[in-house]
């Protein structure tokens, strides 16, 4: 995954529904926040900080420290695990997931304060290295 540049306002302003528009704008908000990065367009992500990834196979690469996706039917947040923030995702409110993660189809109806812990460890998992499954070094 790389960086490919381009206005994030311009970006989210082509963004549907209205609803994933204004979500978006509140992702960006909260994740500068935690994060005290800016965000930047990986494509169709908008990432904060950057990281390099390495698996005990070989496999590598570069990612977001944080990132989300405001995608038509919700707006998908990129965590760690999901396995790892089971307790807290089981008191957010309305969502689904996947391995790594988490739709959201409405921000307003879920518990702010519970995301933000949850994208505080996502940030505090990539800071500190990762595990023995993901080597993970924070490059900015």
């Amino acid at each position: 995954m790389k960086k490919t540049g381009g206005s994030v306002a311009a970006f989210i302003a082509d963004v549907a529904p209205a609803k994933r528009q204004r979500d978006a704008h509140a992702l960006v908000d909260m994740m500068r926040e935690i994060s005290g990065r800016e965000p930047e367009l990986w494509g169709t992500i908008v990432g904060f900080g950057s990281c390099h990834y390495r698996y005990p196979t070989g496999n590598e690469g570069d990612m977001p420290v944080l990132a989300f996706a405001p995608r038509k039917a919700a707006s998908t947040i990129y965590l760690d695990s999901i396995e790892a923030h089971e307790k807290a995702l089981a008191e957010l409110g309305p969502h689904t997931s996947g391995v790594g993660c988490l739709y959201i189809k409405d921000l307003e109806q879920v518990d702010a304060g519970v995301l933000r812990d949850i994208l505080t460890r996502t940030l505090a998992f990539a800071e500190g290295g990762g595990n023995e499954y993901a080597r993970i070094t924070v490059i900015d």
